[in-house]
């Protein structure tokens, strides 16, 4: 749980806080990762990104991470849990809309790319409804995988190693994924192992310099917000 939600009521000045709204995931994450990665690396990102960002923190309130989000797609593999894009559309609407009284907007910090259908969506909503909000995604990076890869494995070597199983590691040789496939017929259909990406490569290291580059960008847009919604100096 984040460091930032132990606040009263009575710390909040309406129209006067920014309000994060954290999304992760419950899903698969081949045979060497946690199911609530997406939820660990966007709570470190979201808790480390307001810590630096020079914004006084009774401006801003971080929200409880939703754990469990639109993971439809990781069906057939155990563990799994997911709201569907529907249900995930609504209650995302409906907490923004609860904050609209007193905060001066929702900053809506995406860390699963299941939840990309629902987030258009929740977008056209929330203009709709005239609530001010933004919507923040972990940024692509050159050399990126989609899924469990090297990409993941290594930010989660970087932050949560112990939750890495690195005798479980599976080498996986790079493979041309069919997101056609994968959209209509889930992750299973292109991958038994559940693994999109080449997590045999990941290192701590490539962890570090990725998680840097998450951090910063949702510095600058949590920066961006607040100049915006608060007028507070970038």
């Amino acid at each position: 749980m984040s460091d930032f939600v132990s606040l009263t009521s009575s710390d909040i000045t309406p129209g006067r806080a920014l309000v994060v709204l954290p999304l992760g995931s419950w899903e698969q994450h081949g045979p060497h990762l946690p199911l609530d990665t997406d939820t660990i690396i966007i709570s470190e990102v979201v808790n480390r990104g307001v810590s630096e960002s020079q914004i006084p923190h009774r401006l801003v309130m971080v929200a409880p991470v939703l754990p469990i989000t639109a993971s439809d797609e990781h069906a057939g593999f155990p563990g799994g849990l997911s709201t569907g894009t529907r249900a995930l559309v609504d209650a995302v609407v409906s907490i923004c809309r609860s904050a609209a009284p007193w905060a001066a907007g929702v900053l809506i910090a995406n860390g699963h790319g299941g939840n990309f259908d629902a987030l258009k969506d929740i977008a056209s909503a929330l203009d709709y409804e005239k609530i001010t909000h933004s919507i923040w995604t972990l940024p692509h990076y050159t050399g990126a995988d989609m899924h469990a890869g090297k990409t993941e494995t290594s930010v989660m070597l970087h932050i949560a190693p112990h939750t890495v199983r690195t005798d479980r590691i599976p080498h996986v040789d790079a493979q041309e994924i069919d997101v056609a496939a994968l959209r209509e017929h889930g992750v299973q259909s292109v991958s038994t192992s559940g693994v999109l990406g080449e997590p045999s490569s990941a290192t701590a290291e490539h962890g570090r310099e990725v998680f840097s580059l998450y951090t910063e960008s949702f510095i600058s847009r949590l920066r961006m917000c607040a100049s915006q919604w608060l007028n507070v100096g970038q």
